[in-house]
């Protein structure tokens, strides 16, 4: 009986050691990949906008629009006619280059992805987001143009 109990617990005292040692097996994999994944240089489109995003907008021949933003927030967009993808948007004194996303929903969406700069822009108001951070930097923004009373033709009864 002695032998069956000591031969059961060296068993149990085998098969625990074989499970830590494939746990521990499993941890080395695991950080060998996360340290291969650190040192695998940058996909060649992310490289791409960082290096898009560094470029200091020319705003010579842009047409420019200051927006108005709640708590006396102020920023201008800078706008070039020949490209559509680009704005430069002037905020806190530091000028941004700022990259068109396409969205589903049509408004009109621009990004600084190296500084999580986002500027969103619909008909009625536009917001700019801090990406990285969560929060909204300026919200409530409008233009001359987007505060002026819309006036829509009545129907007259």
């Amino acid at each position: 009986m002695k032998k069956i109990l000591s031969l059961l617990l060296a068993t149990g005292m085998v098969i625990g050691m074989q499970q830590t040692q494939a746990q521990n097996t499993s941890r080395t994999a695991q950080k060998a990949v996360q340290k291969q994944a650190k040192k695998t240089p940058l996909a060649k489109s992310e490289s791409t906008a960082t290096d898009e995003d560094d470029k200091e907008p020319d705003t010579s021949t842009s047409s420019s629009t200051e927006f108005n933003c709640e708590l006396g927030n102020k920023l201008t967009i800078y706008q070039n006619a020949s490209d559509a993808n680009h704005i430069a948007l002037r905020w806190k004194h530091r000028l941004h280059r700022m990259s068109r996303v396409e969205t589903s929903t049509g408004a009109n969406r621009f990004e600084n992805r190296k500084l999580g700069l986002i500027w969103i822009g619909i008909p009625t108001k536009s917001i700019l987001l801090d990406g990285k951070k969560g929060q909204q930097l300026a919200n409530e923004c409008r233009s001359a143009q987007q505060m002026a009373p819309q006036t829509q033709d009545m129907p007259k009864g």
